[in-house]
């Protein structure tokens, strides 16, 4: 069913298909997605499409404020640097126009268990969203970025671990991490129902890390 950008809103975890990422620093936009679909208490399951490229769940939000609004929920299956590809063919088929757009992704330039919203901007060297950049040819859509990387004050090793990126993001939470990203998990999906019930610049002023 096809609608239009003034009462729909297409969010998106990005991360990579399959077992082998599951757990890994670059799905946690899909672990902030799964969690918040749970917390919607919704009947709807995930189904994949191969013509959208993603697992899709289209759900009808009733939220606070009499707030009433369709939303697509999306996990592309493109993998994370392909991941435009799916956003594109998604928004295009909804007609969601890219201010209705929230990519949900782990941010390396934020220490872990911190978290920024904001509309626009470059990449950061993150290549899902710079996939996303590419496709729907704008910059102008909404990032919910999540923190996996080291405090900047912090100790030499810890700078050391993320000098190899790609490696960093594709290993796993360590011990000393698990808690923070279990609350940076809690707090994305409070952040998300922030965005539809009161809009953008509330969850920005509520959850940005100072």
């Amino acid at each position: 069913m096809k609608g239009n950008s003034t009462d729909m809103k297409l969010i998106v975890g990005l991360g990579n298909p399959g077992e082998k990422y599951e757990h890994t620093r670059h799905n946690l936009g899909f672990s902030v997605v799964d969690k918040f679909v749970k917390e919607l208490d919704t009947r709807e399951k995930w189904s994949e499409s191969k013509k959208l490229r993603a697992e899709i769940i289209v759900h009808q939000y009733e939220g606070k404020h009499g707030v009433s609004e369709k939303l697509i929920l999306a996990k592309p299956i493109t993998y994370m640097n392909l991941s435009g590809m799916a956003v594109s063919a998604i928004a295009t088929f909804y007609k969601i126009s890219p201010s209705d757009i929230i990519i949900v992704h782990d941010e390396l330039d934020l220490p872990v268990g911190t978290m920024k919203i904001r509309c626009g901007g470059a990449a950061a060297g993150n290549h899902g969203v710079e996939s996303i950049i590419e496709h729907l040819g704008i910059d102008a859509f909404w990032r919910m970025r999540l923190g996996i990387g080291v405090n900047k004050h912090h100790d030499e090793m810890a700078k050391h671990r993320v000098k190899n990126a790609e490696d960093f993001v594709l290993g796993t939470f360590s011990h000393d991490e698990a808690g923070k990203v279990r609350e940076l998990i809690k707090k994305g999906v409070k952040a998300l129902s922030v965005c539809l019930d009161e809009g953008m610049q509330r969850a920005m002023n509520q959850f940005n890390t100072k």
